[in-house]
Formats: C-alpha cells, sequence, structure tokens
C-alpha cells in the first residue's frame, strides 16, 4: 500500500506538474519561524531525519534484513533500494507540503500559542509575515477535507495529507478531496505502525542479545520462551510510554520526541564508526572513505546540534534555557493557573532531555575515540581484538 500511495503520487505530480509555491528560502531560515526554532544548520539535517541517512535503518539493516535474505546477493536491492524509494519518499512529501500556499501551510502548521487561538487573530499573524490567507479560504479547505477546522494542526501530518489530496483530486477527478484527505492520513499512520512493527521487532533481537551475555537461552531468537519474554518487555516499553502520554500530556513520548532526530543521526554516526572499523581491520582501508566521510559529516551536525540544544540562550532551542524561563515565570507567578500546574513536570522534561543529549553525545564521542585508537594501532601493527563478523558460509538453499 505504501509503495502503491507514492508510485501514484508521482504519476499525479507527472501529470499536473503543480506549482511549488513555497519559497526555496523564507525569512524564518535563521531560526525565529513559528514552527521551528534552530537555524537551517545543523537543524534541518537532525530535524529530516530519513530520507538521506537514518540510524534506524542501521538497526534494521543488522537485526532484521539478514534473517530475510535467501542470498546475499539481495543485499543491494534490499538495502540500498530501500534507502532509494526512502528518498524518494521524502522528495514525494516535501512537493505535497510545498504545492500549498505559504499562509495556508503556516496556517496548518503554527501552534495556536504563537500565532493566536482565534481565526481572526491567527489570520492576521500570518499576513502580517506576508503570506495572504483568509479566515473564508481556511474554512472553505477544512469544509472540503471533511474537517471542522485546520488551525493550528501541527505536525506535519495534516499540511502533507491536505497536500496530497490537493495533488490526488486534481489528476484523479475534481470533488474528491476529502475522501483523498482521509486516504492520506490513512496511508501515513501505515507509515507509523510499519515503523513500531519494525522497531519492536529490533527491540528483541537487541534485548535478546544483551539478555543472551547471562543466559545462553534468553540469547537464543528461536527459543519461543525466550522469544515471548523479550517481546512482552518491549512490548510493555511501549505501553508504558502510551499510558503516561495518556494521563499526563504533557508527559510519555512527548518527553523523548525532541530527541528524535539527534539520536537517530546519533546512531547512523555510531553505525559508520561501526563499518568504518571494521574496513580497516579487515584489510580494506583504501575503502574506509566511503562510511569515513558521511561520518565525519554526521559528527560535526550532531555535535553542533548537541550543543545548542543543551547550551543555547534561546529559550526556544537549549533545553536548560526553556526550562530556566519556564522556572523563573513560575516563581513569578505570571503563568495562568493552567500553565502553572503544568510548569514543574515541563520543567523536568526539558532537564530530562538535556541530560539525555548530553548522554547520547558522550556515547557517541567514545565510540569515535575508540574506533580511532582500535583503527591507529591495527595500522601500526599492534594487537587489537579480532573482527567478529560471520565467515562466509555458502548457502545450501535449493540443494537436496
Amino acid at each position: 500500500m505504501k509503495l502503491g500511495t507514492i508510485m501514484l503520487l508521482a504519476v499525479a505530480i507527472i501529470i499536473m506538474q503543480p506549482e511549488v509555491k513555497m519559497p526555496a528560502l523564507t525569512q524564518f531560515v535563521d531560526g525565529s519561524g513559528p514552527i521551528f526554532g534552530g537555524a537551517l544548520f545543523p537543524f534541518v539535517f537532525i530535524t529530516v531525519a530519513c530520507g538521506a541517512i537514518s540510524g534506524f535503518h542501521a538497526l534494521i539493516s543488522s537485526g532484521t534484513t539478514p534473517k530475510l535474505l535467501a542470498n546475499e546477493r539481495d543485499i543491494r536491492m534490499i538495502g540500498y533500494g530501500s534507502m532509494l524509494l526512502e528518498s524518494f519518499v521524502a522528495i514525494m512529501a516535501m512537493i505535497a507540503a510545498t504545492v500549498l500556499d505559504p499562509g495556508v501551510f503556516f496556517a496548518i502548521n503554527s501552534p495556536a500559542g504563537v500565532v493566536g487561538r482565534d481565526a481572526a487573530t491567527a489570520v492576521a499573524t500570518i499576513n502580517s509575515w506576508g503570506y495572504a490567507v483568509t479566515v473564508e479560504q481556511m474554512e472553505d479547505l477544512a469544509r472540503q477535507m471533511g474537517e471542522t477546522t485546520l488551525f493550528a494542526r501541527t505536525g506535519g501530518a495534516p499540511s502533507l495529507a491536505v497536500g496530497m489530496a490537493s495533488i490526488f483530486s486534481s489528476a484523479f477527478g475534481q470533488g474528491m478531496l476529502s475522501f483523498w484527505y482521509h486516504f492520506a492520513i490513512m496511508f501515513e499512520a501505515v507509515f507509523i505502525l510499519t515503523t513500531l512493527d519494525a522497531g519492536t521487532r529490533v527491540g528483541r533481537f537487541m534485548l535478546q542479545d544483551i539478555l543472551g551475555n547471562f543466559s545462553r537461552r534468553l540469547g537464543e531468537t528461536s527459543w519461543y520462551p525466550s522469544v515471548i519474554f523479550s517481546s512482552a518487555l518491549v512490548v510493555a516499553g511501549w505501553g508504558y510510554f502510551l499510558y503516561i502520554g495518556v494521563i499526563d500530556p504533557n508527559g510519555g513520548v512527548n518527553i523523548l520526541w525532541p530527541l528524535f532526530g539527534i539520536a537517530n543521526q546519533m546512531l547512523a554516526a555510531i553505525a559508520l564508526c561501526v563499518g568504518t572499523a571494521i574496513l580497516v581491520k579487515s584489510g580494506r582501508l583504501k575503502y574506509a572513505w566511503v562510511t569515513g566521510l558521511p561520518l565525519l559529516w554526521l559528527v560535526v551536525v550532531t555535535t553542533t546540534a548537541a550543543w545548542q540544544k543543551i547550551f543555547s540562550p534561546d529559550v526556544r532551542i537549549g533545553f536548560y534555557a526553556a526550562a530556566n524561563d519556564m522556572a523563573a515565570k513560575l516563581a513569578a507567578g505570571t503563568l495562568t493557573p493552567e500553565q502553572a500546574r503544568v510548569a514543574p513536570q515541563l520543567i523536568f522534561n526539558q532537564q530530562l532531555d538535556a541530560w539525555l543529549t548530553m548522554f547520547f553525545i558522550a556515547v557517541l564521542w567514545i565510540v569515535i575515540l575508540d574506533m580511532l585508537r582500535v583503527s591507529y594501532r591495527h595500522l601500526a601493527g599492534k594487537p587489537v581484538p579480532n573482527v567478529s563478523e560471520t565467515p562466509y558460509e555458502a548457502s545450501r538453499l535449493g540443494k537436496v
């Protein structure tokens, strides 16, 4: 369904050749915009987490993909082909979002706390930025999409669905905006479900690998008691975050979501460290640049982003700055009763995110420095741990 929808969207784009209405650069490129705080560099490279390079795919390719392959010759098509398709998805998504009028895009994605809680105020704010939009235009668009309102529908999914619906409706029949809009929402939900599915499976493999250090049977992925036990623990972890998110809108996944992009790219950097070390230790130094160059880029991006998220004095960027600002407002009594009630939780969340970011960046640099140490020792002819890659074994598939 996912691939079919993306291909259908590509066909519709080729047929309609829609105009990209969002300018290449806006005045918000410095990070002062209503949707996201932080300059174009480095945050665009950790906000657009997938579609270019993704640490999550390193887990999939090491824990799940090998168990689905019958022949090593399929690796390039499955692994590299999947990343090409994801990049293709990213391009289609960007086109679908940018064919919207900029005023409509900002009306959908800007939080109510930034542009105003009523439609008239939000429209006036967005018009003051130089992007034309009217209340009547948004109301008519919402009615066509089958929604009560499209103001402050943050997160990206609604605006992407509106863009996809506009393209599909123009290419395959007018008057079906509501159908295509809700089809696009379902399509986006399928992406989330498959990510959770793959993430749960990878989590189980990793947990079993850890438990195998304490009990050999628990480390066997084919032993059903271990499979059931580890799966139950991973699913319980998902359930915990969902439950906390329901009883506390400021908790659960909301605590960790600001770390998703940077953690994903840090994981990619760690995977590239492992790949670089394997190339060096296996006598393929001349190919080390293949993993070394993207590793260098990710190290610069993630370290810069982590530094800014921890130490930036801008409350829209720095975790500690946001926590201190909220604490000062709470102490001064300038918050509303509702805001004051949730302020302690928000302060804790921001501080927790800052500590987790420091932990992530410390782990990354420990891995980098150890990779450099081991590579140097190997090149100098000094003893290093043996490569633990599984030796080649001829396939027995199809043999009697």
